[in-house]
């Protein structure tokens, strides 16, 4: 069984008991957070999604929160001796999936 849920401008898929990193949620370490947005629910054979999906939650504990590997930006322009480099590292939220219900 899994679902596919929205959080955070970006679309997830997940599994019970599976740690998935998302995009920074309030909260603290170890307390549950809720899903309400569920996109599609498969459960075997049987798929439900759209408002027949939409009465189903996901259910997790948030396990840690930090940030990823830095990503660097180069930006280059020949013959004009134009160079920059920009560094960007974006925060998660590890969540550890504990339940669906449908």
């Amino acid at each position: 069984m899994y679902a596919v849920i929205e959080t955070g401008g970006k679309q997830y898929r997940v599994t019970p008991g599976e740690a998935v990193e998302i995009e920074t949620l309030d909260g603290e370490v170890g307390a549950t957070v809720e899903f309400n947005k569920v996109l599609a629910l498969v459960d075997g054979d049987a798929v439900k999604a759209g408002a027949d999906a939409g009465a189903a939650i996901v259910k997790g504990t948030i396990t840690a929160h930090g940030r990823n590997a830095k990503t660097l930006v180069f930006k280059f322009k020949r013959k004009k001796q134009y160079k920059r480099t920009i560094g960007h590292r974006q925060n998660y939220t590890r969540v550890q999936v504990d339940e669906i219900v449908a």
